[in-house]
């Protein structure tokens, strides 16, 4: 029923592009450490950029625990349902890398993402994975559920945000720069949004 794959190409890369969420799962080394589960959506946010590298873009939010084991470990997965037509879930299990704003290959990166504006979002950073293992397992007892449209109110909210606000607001977050286990997360202040 499930079957591995070298790459993310055809089918697959079809299937991955044409999903309106997915989710990303994270853990730090520590045995009695917190696994963090993220739903990610809004409609342009995600880009395959090779065969093998994916990159989705990090919104504002009230954590960053995905960061935070990123930075600590690089392990993660994300994971792909199929809501609609054939019953299939896909994983990408790899080394993900947080790309802060300050980073050279922000910008390069940034333009993967011509379908989204991210300026009313507050965005963080660029999250790239390398997928080491590509597996798709059957998606028997995942129900049938109808997409309608991306929500409006993540932008409503931080649209109303500038750099500074937006530093004002993670620092008033209890797990922004550390990790619920107090592993370095968000590093504050962020740089200057080229956006």
């Amino acid at each position: 029923m499930g079957k591995t794959y070298e790459r993310i190409d055809g089918r697959l890369r079809a299937f991955i592009e044409a999903q309106p969420v997915f989710f990303t799962a994270t853990a730090p080394l520590s045995a009695d450490g917190t696994v963090n589960l993220s739903p990610k959506g809004l409609k342009g946010s995600f880009a395959v950029i090779d065969e093998l590298t994916v990159a989705y873009l990090d919104f504002a939010g009230s954590n960053a625990e995905t960061i935070a084991h990123l930075r600590e470990n690089g392990r993660i997965t994300l994971m792909w349902c199929a809501f609609q037509g054939p019953p299939t879930v896909v994983r990408v299990h790899g080394r993900g890398e947080p790309v802060f704003r300050d980073d050279p290959r922000f910008r390069g990166l940034l333009a993967r993402f011509p379908g989204i504006d991210p300026a009313p979002h507050g965005l963080r950073a660029i999250i790239v994975v390398t997928a080491e293992r590509i597996r798709d397992t059957c998606g028997y007892a995942v129900p049938f559920m109808t997409y309608e449209e991306d929500r409006d109110l993540h932008g409503k909210r931080f649209a109303r945000e500038d750099d500074a606000s937006l530093n004002d607001y993670f620092r008033g977050k209890e797990h922004i720069e550390r990790s619920m286990d107090g592993l370095p997360g968000l590093p504050l202040p962020l740089p200057p949004s080229t956006v």
